[in-house]
């Protein structure tokens, strides 16, 4: 008999495994069967955490960076960024070093480097997401919620209070991630994920503005702010030296077009650059989020006497709690590879597969579907009250422990030698059926 004609005849082991043809060499053999004992996953290639992400949220550089699933106006941003400087590098720079100050291109460089790395850190970090409740987490939450419904005989609110400085502070129950989210947390609709100290999500660095990266998004602003600021200035300087030789402003823009191009970009967006610098400089000294702003939560629109619980009453402490506390880690370590348990599938009889690390027997085809023998009886009883061991042999011909029950068709199969000396394991009778007649003597009567 071949190799694979002795492999095929081995009976299957617990749980659904998928047959391994002799065509296969040992090195694919071996990794089927380790997939089989983990569950369709080969143990050598765990999958992590990034990839097993319930949100919708875009991985990078195997789960080191993350997005939001649309870039939204990032590629805009960057473009316009990109742009701008190039020109104002190409058309200024060497007329202003000539003239005025070799410094003014390696300013413009130093600003335009430290703009791109903070749109980088905001865009592609993790703004504070927290992960989602376990499943031991969920029953628990939801015990506690039943049994606050049943004491009061109706539904309870999904709702928490939490004292917070001396000030009352309402925490609400996210249905998506099932928990009830921390203080100063709101779920993003569009990435499907609660984020820590939510600020909002802004579409032009194309992420959540969180706890982890609230501060690379107000240098960025900053940064950028300053940059537009001296390149606007650094073309009005360019075209009121070139006209101060008597030439028109037309002339001048003539001889450099690309700098007509920066001074209208740089004239209608630094003004919305600045603005959006002040009101986060204004919620930073407040130590306020854009969402709590937006919604009047501290500020009393609701008529309530509220004040805000996080502030520490002084400019520069609420600025140095958010941009010099340490960084956080990230909660979601989506890098760590996801721990599987190996899936057991039963029995086509509905039981479970037995846990004995033995060959199991095949069962026979015509015995499926059919009841189980009856208890043995008081004499059957007492030989069972043996050792566990005894207990997960299988009877034998001739065996006392089967009380005379089990046909002798039943019996352990023994290989039986061939001609050529090896083993061939014998495929065993069918099972006949033992009540058919005691069956029949109970409809006669």
């Amino acid at each position: 008999m071949k190799k694979g004609d002795r492999q095929q005849s081995e009976p299957m082991r617990s749980g659904t495994l998928t047959p391994v043809s002799a065509a296969q060499p040992p090195r694919a053999q071996t990794e089927t069967r380790a997939r089989d004992r983990y569950g369709g996953q080969s143990p050598t290639r765990a999958k992590k955490r990034w990839e097993v992400f319930p949100g919708k949220n875009r991985f990078f550089c195997d789960g080191r960076l993350m997005t939001a699933p649309q870039s939204g106006m990032l590629p805009l941003t960057l473009g316009l960024i990109l742009v701008t400087s190039g020109l104002f590098f190409i058309f200024d720079c060497p007329f202003l070093v000539e003239n005025l100050t070799g410094c003014i291109p390696a300013i413009g460089a130093i600003l335009l480097g430290f703009v791109v790395f903070t749109l980088f850190q905001t865009t592609f970090s993790d703004p504070g997401i927290l992960p989602r409740a376990t499943a031991d987490e969920v029953v628990d939450v939801e015990k506690q919620i039943d049994n606050a419904s049943s004491a009061s005989c109706r539904s309870a609110p999904r709702t928490k209070e939490v004292l917070i400085n001396q000030q009352v502070v309402k925490l609400k129950y996210c249905f998506t991630c099932k928990m009830f989210r921390p203080p100063r947390t709101s779920h993003c609709g569009l990435c499907d994920n609660c984020v820590e100290r939510f600020d909002h999500h802004c579409p032009w660095v194309g992420n959540c503005v969180g706890k982890r990266n609230y501060r690379f998004f107000y240098a960025f602003i900053t940064s950028l702010s300053f940059l537009t600021a001296f390149i606007f200035c650094s073309v009005a300087t360019h075209l009121v030296l070139r006209t101060s030789d008597g030439k028109s402003l037309l002339a001048a823009v003539q001889e450099s077009p690309g700098s007509a191009v920066e001074l209208c970009v740089c004239f209608f967006s630094v003004w919305c650059i600045l603005g959006l610098s002040g009101f986060h400089t204004y919620l930073l000294a407040s130590n306020l989020t854009t969402n709590e702003d937006i919604k009047g939560t501290w500020s009393g629109k609701s008529g309530a006497n509220v004040t805000n619980p996080y502030s520490h009453k002084n400019i520069f402490v609420n600025c140095a709690s958010i941009l010099c506390e340490p960084m956080p880690p990230s909660l979601i370590n989506g890098r760590a590879p996801v721990r599987t348990q190996p899936v057991r599938t039963a029995a086509k009889n509905g039981t479970d597969a037995p846990k004995s690390r033995g060959k199991s027997l095949p069962s026979a085809p015509s015995g499926e579907g059919r009841p189980l023998p009856a208890a043995p009886p008081s004499s059957a009883r007492k030989s069972s009250a043996k050792p566990d061991s005894a207990l997960d042999a299988p009877p034998t011909r001739g065996s006392r422990s089967s009380g005379g029950l089990l046909p002798p068709d039943t019996a352990r199969v023994r290989p039986a030698k061939t001609n050529s000396g090896k083993s061939r394991t014998r495929s065993p009778a069918p099972i006949p059926d033992l009540y058919a007649s005691r069956r029949g003597r109970t409809e006669e009567a």
